[in-house]
């Protein structure tokens, strides 16, 4: 088979999240593939030149796969796509981030040139798909990939107002919006708590903590810090309902895990959010930053007529579709036409 060289960023050693490249790579070589990551460098120079010469080294017989995101990190995508023609290397962008759309219309030429010259492209939603579809550029939805097996399902019947929120601290994902909601079912459940899991991003974390002190919350929200998914896998046993509160979104994989797990998903209705939740089918969907409806939400599967059963149900068979063993058949299918 051929050999891939994978660009991200694996910089989870440095206390960054883990992003999907540390889930696709060993599934990759567990299929049989010869799979050569790059980069876990800090520096951010170090880190482009490292996927840079990666590529050169590399080069014979091999296919790309690069992680691209909105942020600058897409000119980090962009000039390993450029090396790539260059070097006739067939290259194929695996697209991240909800704020995507905004970066193609902020740097078009550049995006033009990025995803048009790709062998394919390959999104996460059909959020991303609709996006590049729509600009003829070629573009199949292949979804982040868990395992099932780790995630004990729990059906959520009888729910309590316990709040998990799973995510870094970044004014994107908007983690004030949690605490705010909390505030409001804090004046009709005593029983009311939030624990949110992450590192911080911006200081959105001093924020937060300052937002708690001054609402008098400190009893009632817990800052875990990051957390190994087999932590926050077991800490989702006592809780009923996850908040996902962000501004943009692509697919995220903490909403899927939430899923499998069985929990309540209430999320803002953002970017590719309506492709995986349903709204009152597998999961609640409110309005960006509308902190009274998420609070009616909860209060709304906390009550005597709680739909909380058939959304859990629902939710934990909608997270099957993202099973390892399928989504390793869409790469294998994938890669192997290429």
């Amino acid at each position: 088979m051929r050999r891939i060289i994978y660009i991200d960023n694996f910089l989870a050693h440095r206390g960054s999240s883990p992003t999907t490249g540390y889930t696709l790579v060993p599934l990759l070589q567990k299929e049989g593939f010869e799979v050569i990551p790059a980069s876990n460098k800090h520096n951010q120079l170090l880190r482009l030149l490292h996927m840079l010469f990666t590529i050169v080294k590399h080069r014979k017989n091999t296919i790309v796969l690069i992680a691209t995101y909105s942020t600058s990190a897409f000119y980090f995508a962009y000039s390993c796509g450029r090396l790539c023609r260059l070097l006739n290397i067939p290259y194929v962008p695996l697209l991240h981030g909800g704020n995507l759309p905004e970066r193609i219309t902020s740097s078009p030429r550049l995006a033009e040139h990025y995803f048009s010259n790709s062998k394919m492209n390959v999104a996460v939603s059909g959020y991303l798909q609709k996006m590049l579809l729509a600009r003829n550029w070629k573009c199949v939805v292949i979804p982040n990939a868990i395992a099932i097996s780790q995630y004990p399902f729990k059906l959520r019947t009888a729910i309590e107002p316990k709040l998990l929120w799973v995510r870094s601290f970044h004014k994107v994902y908007n983690p004030q919006m949690a605490i705010q909601v909390l505030s409001a079912l804090r004046k009709i459940y005593s029983n009311a708590t939030l624990t949110m899991v992450g590192p911080d991003k911006d200081d959105s974390l001093n924020d937060c903590r300052k937002l708690v002190a001054n609402l008098g919350l400190q009893d009632y929200v817990v800052f875990t810090g990051r957390l190994s998914k087999k932590e926050w896998v077991q800490l989702a046993k006592t809780h009923d309902i996850f908040i996902n509160t962000t501004n943009a979104d692509n697919l995220p994989v903490s909403v899927i895990e939430a899923m499998a797990l069985g929990m309540i998903v209430i999320s803002t209705n953002v970017g590719g959010m309506p492709y995986l939740v349903r709204d009152d089918v597998n999961g609640l969907l409110v309005d960006v930053n509308d902190i009274a409806d998420m609070a009616n939400k909860v209060i709304h599967v906390c009550g005597d007529t709680s739909p909380a059963e058939k959304l859990s149900t629902n939710a934990f068979t909608t997270s099957k579709q993202f099973d390892c063993a399928v989504v390793m058949q869409q790469w294998c299918n994938l890669l192997s036409g290429l």
